[in-house]
């Protein structure tokens, strides 16, 4: 949450898991780079989709890159996720392994802090009451104010409030786990020409750098294209079999996991609020207790000595 001028705006964040750096690298090869080629069918966008053990439903279920005869058509972009690497040594911002709190709820990061307006007016209206007395005296009301005055809630003078007892909420998180996923892009053609339309934009839209930023859900994934694109092609061979021309270009993203997902047993975000009254009552036994002063006439007891 963001504080602005006394206004509280709630900030859209959703879990940082494996199928959100997944679809964070998918959207960025599909919406952001945007690739088009010229085909048998004129200038069109390059189909791109993900390679996967249910590769041979999506292939079935999109018509789009199957002709008439059920043959592939190309060019094609493909995305493969060959490894999840956890290296200690790259620990993110987070270099420390924090434990988390040791309760029922648990939470490990403070990610926001914010005040309670409503409790922490009652705290205060309580003070500003006990602070005011009145005198019933001769059908009239006289208030007299004790040593400490009546005073507003906020004070936007010196922007604090007047009183220590400020309830906050405190909104933790679990701890950020980096990882280290790499990814495939296959390049598929059936021309030199698409194959070079398409490695193009790689190599020069981030100008001289390998950094690339992708995005989803309020979380920023750190991603880097390795410079080293090989190609592949069968052009050589003189059998029958179809002329394709391909280029394979691997990327690592370095993300970050938050929670244990659906397994996670406690809340994925914690709330708490901070004590600001520590208040001791009196216990007294009601049965077996003898009244400390009781003058009864009716069963003519009296205990007061």
């Amino acid at each position: 949450m963001e504080q602005d001028n006394n206004i509280i705006h709630e900030i859209p964040f959703g879990p940082s898991t494996i199928e959100n750096i997944d679809f964070a690298f998918y959207e960025w090869l599909n919406n952001t780079m945007n690739l088009f080629s010229n085909s048998s069918e004129g200038w069109k966008k390059v189909p791109v989709t993900w390679i996967s053990a249910e590769r041979s439903h999506q292939l079935k279920s999109n018509q789009d890159i199957r002709d008439s005869s059920g043959m592939v058509k190309y060019p094609l972009i493909t995305i493969e996720r060959k490894s999840i690497l956890k290296d200690p040594d790259r620990k993110g911002t987070v270099q420390a392994n924090i434990r988390p709190i040791n309760d029922e709820k648990g939470g490990t990061i403070t990610l926001a802090r914010i005040i309670n307006q409503e409790k922490t007016a009652n705290f205060l209206n309580a003070d500003s009451k006990r602070s005011v007395t009145a005198d019933q005296s001769d059908n009239r009301t006289k208030i007299s104010l004790k040593q400490n005055p009546v005073r507003p809630l906020f004070d936007n003078r010196t922007s604090r409030y007047p009183s220590d007892k400020v309830v906050y909420q405190t909104i933790t998180i679990p701890l950020p786990v980096y990882v280290i996923v790499s990814y495939d892009i296959t390049l598929k053609t059936d021309y030199m020409q698409q194959l070079n339309e398409i490695t193009i934009p790689f190599l020069t839209k981030n100008g001289n750098v390998r950094y690339i930023q992708l995005e989803r859900n309020g979380h920023k994934y750190d991603a880097f294209i390795k410079g080293d694109f090989t190609f592949n092609d069968n052009s050589s061979n003189l059998n029958e079999e179809r002329k394709t021309y391909s280029s394979t270009i691997s990327i690592e993203v370095k993300g970050y996991l938050i929670g244990e997902e659906n397994n996670q047993k406690g809340p994925k975000v914690v709330i708490r609020e901070n004590a600001v009254e520590v208040k001791m009552p009196r216990e007294k036994v009601i049965v077996g207790d003898i009244p400390d002063y009781l003058n009864s006439l009716k069963n003519k007891t009296n205990y007061r000595e």
